[in-house]
């Protein structure tokens, strides 16, 4: 048994020696210019070891300089999923996003509902996660203090942090759910076609309604055979073959 042991955790750190491997081998190649060899390396440590956003990022950061808007921004993409809250990672996209061709003005959101999003991107899941936990764990302190403790000052203490700990904890909750329902439905995508052109129906035939180019970020709404329903940040819905886009 504790051969079988040995040999799995001897097992475990060569795939882990060999996947860092990668990512050194990675890096030197983005260092001296190999941008090529550095995007394939950094695929390989993915398919290897798993998603990573700072994999994605420098892999992002490999495809900008090749030139590759749309591969670059889906790996910029991916890497704010698992990370939302890294600032490199957003501000790069933001740069990538300037040479993409369409410039489509999102629907305007209530200032709230914003400024809520923009907090909740500020962490990943399980930081949400581990807020959430640690405020309940106060909270049942300061409920401790507020029902045992003799004295009035500690009494008011308990009963006031109490309360802001019970909306911090429903607040670091939702979010922690947001965050994970993001991982995990992936229902946005990036076009990777110079140039498609979005129809009123799943079929060739449907009528012309507008045009996208490479790079765009979209929704996807449902799929039909070889046909996506997407929708765009303005609101605009139409069709697009689903080889046509990557989902993030």
């Amino acid at each position: 048994m504790k051969k079988i042991i040995i040999l799995l955790f001897s097992l475990f750190g060569i795939c882990s020696i060999n996947a860092q491997s990668v990512v050194d081998q990675a890096n030197n190649a983005y260092s001296s210019g190999d941008y090529e060899k550095a995007a394939q390396l950094y695929k390989d440590a993915i398919n290897q070891n798993g998603e990573s956003a700072t994999v994605y990022y420098n892999l992002g950061n490999t495809y900008y300089r090749l030139n590759q808007i749309a591969p670059a921004i889906l790996s910029y993409e991916r890497a704010l999923l698992l990370d939302p809250g890294n600032k490199d990672t957003r501000f790069n996209l933001e740069i990538a996003k300037l040479k993409t061709v369409d410039k489509i003005e999102p629907v305007g959101t209530f200032f709230l509902t914003e400024w809520l999003n923009d907090l909740r991107n500020l962490r990943s899941t399980d930081q949400w996660s581990y807020i959430a936990i640690a405020s309940f764990i106060l909270l049942i302190t300061c409920l401790f203090l507020f029902f045992f403790s003799r004295k009035i000052t500690l009494k008011k203490i308990g009963f006031f942090s109490g309360l802001a700990l019970i909306v911090i904890c429903i607040f670091t909750n939702v979010f922690a759910y947001n965050q994970k329902k993001k991982l995990t439905e992936r229902n946005t995508a990036i076009i990777f076609s110079a140039t498609t052109t979005i129809k009123s129906s799943p079929d060739n035939s449907g009528t012309d309604l507008f045009i996208l180019h490479e790079g765009t970020k979209v929704d996807v709404k449902s799929k039909l055979g070889e046909w996506s329903e997407i929708e765009t940040a303005d609101g605009n819905i139409g069709w697009i073959r689903t080889k046509e886009i990557e989902v993030i």
